[in-house]
């Protein structure tokens, strides 16, 4: 530091006759400073260096050290505090509500409150109820809060405005199905965790992955059969298989976001994110959305019986053929330019090797995983309810420690899920007992009518609409909550069968997932991995969406013509 400090004063020195005397005396005062790292001083900023300067020398100085933005602090003593950090002023992050969305989703509720008619046959509470539903669902699309903030807001309304009584608007919240979903969301911690689920999918790239079409594949058949015991789309995606895809894609040397991604990467994202939707549409309890349409169906009075057996029986044969076919078209129209992957086997097997023998955690999650399944397949003939073979899981996961209270805690969209999904269930059904169904569904028939459709054919206007309006949605339980009921309703009204109706358009609930980048959660992983193009995301989206049209609407037809759902 006696160095730095002569160093200093010689680079200012002037004719000034009084600075050797200053010099002199600032380097004895030095020479009894303790400079020990273990003692206690006080750092002297450069800002007070170069006041010390400027007394010596008025002029000013140039040394080159210190215009970097370092420090060189001299400690002095312990008895004066540092000199304050002066930290430029960040304007504030924006808060509350967005002014446009919600001004505009206020006003779609009083347009339908104060500006539209209100029917004859619909009663006054009916009304401002409807006119809530449609400010809380056009929130849901706009986005001014949170999802779960704004389901909370249109709640208080109806209970500030005494259009539900307090048990009435939160009866929802006792609600089986709603719980059977954050349930659900607990399984897929539990898979990721663990690590299970990425196990499983390193296996079939092993087995399968010597080519890049046989990769594709082994990724798409373990997503199929890990997809009932782990019932989110988006943990599947962000969890388990695009770690798998981009490590597999860097090795082959296709990286995101420019013109490599071409290779391996982009061709492997777009076919798993096409393959997801048909592996949710499989199994009633491979998405959360499955469970909440049969509940908004129950509300309409379609009861489907056995409701894990039926719904895998009816979606078995067509989603096992896009499933088939869905890597295949792709690698036809949206090629990769690696055709051969002969390094992902090895590559696999020592990722396995790294991983170790299965884990006693994994084994507990595997066999609760199947004593689940098994009680959700033959529970109604058991007497137990799948919400019930649910928590029998969670209990054993949580007995033997796989998971902990805090993983439950800490898992926000499946406590996220409950407080919304619960508040539009149990609008939704309240809306049910006070008419407003009844009377949609009446108006609706009266112009399907009008227009002397049959029933296939109204059922195909109606399926084509609800799956193409998801264009206006960034949620496929959002979309669920905003129009099952109501399409549903028409379907009735134009004579299609309950329990078909119900199922094809929880099926196509599934299928819109892969329309955008926005359309769902996994959309989002997918496309945020960066390996494809927004323009390819909506082009493929929308041929596979005619793809999976053709598969499900032909292949669908006969098989539910032979099950005899129609």
């Amino acid at each position: 530091m006696e160095g730095f400090a002569l160093h200093y004063l010689t680079a200012t020195t002037t004719t000034s006759p009084s600075l050797s005397s200053t010099r002199a005396a600032f380097l004895r005062h030095r020479s009894v400073l303790p400079v020990s790292k273990s003692s206690p001083f006080l750092s002297i900023s450069i800002s007070a260096r170069r006041s010390f300067s400027s007394r010596v020398n008025p002029k000013p100085l140039v040394f080159s050290p210190l215009t970097r933005k370092t420090h060189f602090p001299i400690r002095a003593s312990s008895s004066s505090p540092p000199p304050p950090q002066i930290t430029p002023p960040t304007s504030p992050p924006p808060q509350g509500a967005k002014v446009i969305p919600f001004i505009v989703s206020i006003a779609i509720g009083l347009i339908v409150r104060f500006f539209v008619p209100k029917p004859v046959e619909v009663t006054p509470q009916a009304w401002q109820l409807l006119a809530i539903f449609s400010s809380t669902i056009a929130g849901l699309v706009l986005s001014p809060l949170p999802v779960g903030a704004w389901a909370f807001l249109g709640l208080t309304t109806s209970i500030v405005t005494r259009t539900l009584t307090f048990s009435a608007a939160f009866s929802a919240f006792t609600n089986e199905v709603i719980w059977l979903i954050v349930i659900s969301f607990f399984f897929a911690r539990g898979f990721v965790k663990t690590g299970h689920g990425d196990r499983i999918a390193t296996y079939f790239v092993k087995w399968l992955g010597k080519s890049t079409l046989g990769l594709s594949y082994g990724l798409t058949i373990s997503e199929a059969l890990i997809a009932p015991a782990m019932p989110s789309t988006t943990a599947r995606a962000g969890g388990v298989f695009l770690p798998i895809i981009k490590s597999l894609s860097l090795s082959a040397g296709s990286k995101p976001g420019d013109s490599s991604s071409r290779k391996l990467g982009a061709y492997l994202v777009q076919s798993q994110f096409q393959s997801a939707n048909n592996s949710s549409a499989l199994f009633l309890t491979a998405a959360a959305q499955n469970l909440l349409c049969l509940k908004l169906a129950e509300e309409l009075g379609v009861i489907i019986s056995c409701p894990w057996v039926s719904w895998f029986k009816a979606a078995s044969l067509p989603a096992i053929v896009s499933l088939l076919l869905t890597p295949l078209v792709l690698y036809k129209l949206y090629p990769p330019e690696i055709k051969d992957t002969p390094d992902a086997p090895a590559m696999a097997a020592k990722k396995l090797e790294q991983m170790g023998p299965v884990t006693g955690n994994e084994w507990v999650m595997v066999g609760t995983m199947l004593l689940a399944v098994s009680l959700w397949v033959f529970g109604e003939t058991l007497g137990i309810p799948s919400v019930m073979a649910a928590m029998i899981g969670l209990s054993i996961l949580l007995l033997l420690g796989v998971l902990d209270w805090d993983d439950c805690l800490s898992e926000k969209s499946a406590w996220d899920t409950l407080a919304w999904f619960a508040v539009l269930v149990g609008m939704a059904g309240q809306l049910t007992d006070l008419g407003i169904v009844t009377w949609m569904s009446a108006s609706v028939a009266t112009g399907l009518q009008s227009l002397s459709l049959s029933w296939p054919a109204a059922f195909g206007v109606l399926q084509a609409a609800y799956f193409f309006i998801h264009y206006l949605f960034a949620s496929q339980t959002g979309h669920v909550g905003a129009l099952y009921s109501a399409f549903l309703a028409m379907h009735l009204a134009a004579g299609v069968p309950g329990v078909l109706a119900a199922l094809a358009l929880a099926y196509n609930t599934n299928l819109f997932g892969a329309l955008t980048h926005y359309s769902s959660g996994q959309a989002a992983v997918y496309y945020g991995a960066g390996y494809v193009d927004l323009p390819d995301v909506f082009k493929m989206g929308f041929v596979m969406a005619v793809v999976n049209a053709i598969i499900w609407g032909v292949v669908g037809a006969f098989w539910w013509k032979f099950l005899g759902l129609y």
